[in-house]
Order: C-alpha cells, then structure tokens, then sequence
C-alpha cells in the first residue's frame, strides 16, 4: 500500500508502514531524494520566522534537510542531537525520548561544546515529520538544558494530532491510516 501526496511541489508515493494492528504510517524518507530535500529546504526556509542563531534536529532522518537548509541559507553551523553516545561528545547534555518510530525510549544526546554555542541564542528545530511530539520535545529540552531559546519549530510534515498544533511550522499534512489503508486521521 502507498500514499501519494505533493511535498513541496513534487509527488511522491510513501509506502504505508504498520506501526499495530490497527495504524499504518506514510514512510517519508528523504534519504536519496536530492530534488525533494532541496525543495523542502527552500519552502521551510521561505516559512522561517526571521530570527534565528542556528538550526537543530534529531539525528538521522532530517541531517540532509538541516544541511540543505544551512546550505541555503548561509549558515556555517547547524546542530544534531545523536541518538547514542559516541567518544566525541565531550560534557554532553541528555535526554530521553520515546519515538512513534523506533517504539521504544531512546536518549538524544548534545555536546557540551555545541551546547555551550547555543547558550543565549535563538534555536530553530527542524525535523522531517512531526507525529505524537515526543522528539520535538526531547529537542525543546536539550534546548533549554543548553540555556538556549526555540525560535520556532519546523518540519516537512505533520502527522495525526500534530497536524492540529498551532506552534509548528509544516508544509503538508501527512495522514494515518488503517490496516486496509484508509486515512482515519
């Protein structure tokens, strides 16, 4: 089964993926997509609130649209919260998190030294889709850890409740569906 939709101004068919028995996603992934990234990088950019330091996402998923749109838009740096600890992550800062798509909890972690450069500044979180809002608030807390500010909050898609948050900037509604495929939400 497959969900066909216009991101961006480009159609793309996302396969529909079981998350239970009775609730299938749309896959969105940019991975590969060169034409679709760079142009939800430019449509979220032309969207972005004018004040902003830096941009930040979770890791692994949004990294080609965080980069496309400092790319974009000039910025020599933009932050990425790993999904694991990793050696190079001196003094990190961490929280936990439970994802609609790993499904289970996992913890983002942020270095001391990126977050020491946030300290004081206006932070953009980016992700590809937002769904339950569990990883956007894992990235409003690594925020606030950091003693940085959320400038706003941005991603390509907006799924099930998401879609109804007043406070997140998206361009398209991604919908749910049910085990023949139907959208329930």
């Amino acid at each position: 089964m497959k969900h066909e939709m216009t991101i961006a101004g480009l159609k793309r068919e996302l396969p529909l993926c079981k998350v239970s028995d009775s609730l299938y996603i749309g896959a969105f992934i940019m991975f590969g997509d060169a034409e679709l990234t760079v142009a939800c990088a430019r449509e979220l950019l032309a969207r972005a609130p004018k004040e902003y330091d830096y941009l930040l996402t979770a890791e692994a998923k949004s990294i080609p649209l965080i980069h496309e749109m400092a790319r974009q838009s000039g910025a020599k740096t933009y932050f990425v919260a790993r999904k694991g600890m990793k050696v190079y992550l001196t003094d990190p800062i961490r929280v936990t998190v439970h994802s609609i798509t790993t499904q289970h909890e996992q913890e983002l972690f942020l270095s001391g030294a990126d977050a020491a450069l946030m300290r004081g500044k206006k932070i953009l979180i980016v992700d590809d889709v937002i769904s339950t809002g569990e990883s956007l608030h894992a990235l409003e807390e690594l925020v606030r850890k950091a003693g940085g500010e959320v400038a706003g909050r941005m991603a390509v898609l907006a799924e099930g409740d998401a879609q109804d948050r007043t406070d997140i900037t998206y361009l398209e509604k991604l919908p749910v569906f049910d085990a023949e495929g139907r959208v329930i939400g």
